[in-house]
């Protein structure tokens, strides 16, 4: 051990038999693996194939910027170039016409979240379907962390503190999915007062452990590893944290189909649930909260 301080290498203490110090361990190998280990090498190209096509369901209304994509879309476009995977851009209104003028269906539809229940509704059940958000998680973070994560939202009560996170520093809208949207639903569904607190940028708190749930961005200006040291973060605290896609095809009732492209992430569902069933699925959300859901702006660049 003095030896190791001497050369200025930290070590990490663990005993694996009484599970002690392994999410510290996991931390330090993230800390020191080279990016190429620690980045996933594709958004959704390996999920579409060479010479398959993915339809991207891309709203444009007046919360869109003007004159360009936002990020998330402009990379999974990438994406799929560098697959050698092909690209068909649409508007949500569009997408059913464009897949009957299809000889064969694609391989994967992936929407802005906030087009999500009219694109579940025109997209055919045997064609997998998710968001761009949802794409995020599993790019820049742990999806399946995430996805058991929202499950904790059937346990929240009356009184917990909930933390909504955003990786970038943009300027809120009007009725901004995470300071407005997001809580609004939340509290509609425990049936009472939940106390929401909102970081931006590198403010993530060291020691997450008196929230109740910890909802995040895509993270799509982040890198992968200070996205997954927030997981770890939240773990090391027994804290669940979510994604804004994951919260919002929960409340939709579509969360399964938006998880249809991710086998582990669905094997995930239906283990928590059989270990600890809370309800058989979640209940949709009230109407007023649904109409307020779909008709945001986009979210995936949040």
């Amino acid at each position: 051990m003095p030896r190791l301080v001497d050369f200025k290498i930290a070590p990490v203490l663990t005993a694996a038999s009484e599970g002690r110090g392994i999410l510290d361990f996991r931390e330090a190998l993230l800390e020191a693996a080279p990016p190429d280990f620690v980045d996933n090498p594709t958004i959704l190209g390996d999920l579409v194939g060479p010479g398959e096509l993915a339809v991207l369901v891309v709203p444009i209304d007046k919360e869109a910027p003007r004159g360009r994509l936002i990020l998330p879309q402009v990379q999974a476009i990438r994406d799929l170039m560098d697959s050698d995977a092909m690209a068909l851009v649409v508007k949500e209104r569009e997408l059913k016409t464009a897949l009957a003028r299809l000889d064969r269906p694609p391989r994967l539809v992936v929407t802005d979240s906030q087009a999500f229940l009219k694109v579940a509704a025109d997209t055919p059940p045997a064609v997998p379907m998710t968001s761009f958000s949802i794409l995020f998680a599993r790019f820049k973070g742990d999806l399946v962390a995430q996805v058991e994560g929202t499950l904790a939202v059937d346990r929240l009560k009356s009184g917990d503190r909930i933390l909504i996170a955003e990786h970038c520093s943009h300027h809120p809208i009007g009725e901004d999915i995470g300071r407005v949207k997001i809580p609004r639903w939340l509290t509609q569904y425990v049936g009472g007062k939940l106390e929401f607190e909102h970081v931006q940028g590198h403010d993530f708190p060291d020691d997450p452990s008196g929230y109740a749930l910890v909802i995040h961005c895509g993270a799509c200006t982040a890198n992968r590893r200070a996205m997954l040291s927030r997981i770890l973060r939240c773990k090391r605290a027994g804290v669940p944290i979510s994604n804004y896609g994951l919260i919002i095809a929960y409340s939709l009732g579509i969360f399964e189909r938006a998880l249809q492209p991710f086998p582990a992430a669905l094997e995930a569902v239906c283990e928590v649930r059989a270990a600890a069933p809370i309800r058989a699925a979640a209940p949709p959300a009230p109407a007023a909260a649904l109409a307020e859901l779909v008709s945001d702006g986009p979210v995936d660049d949040l």
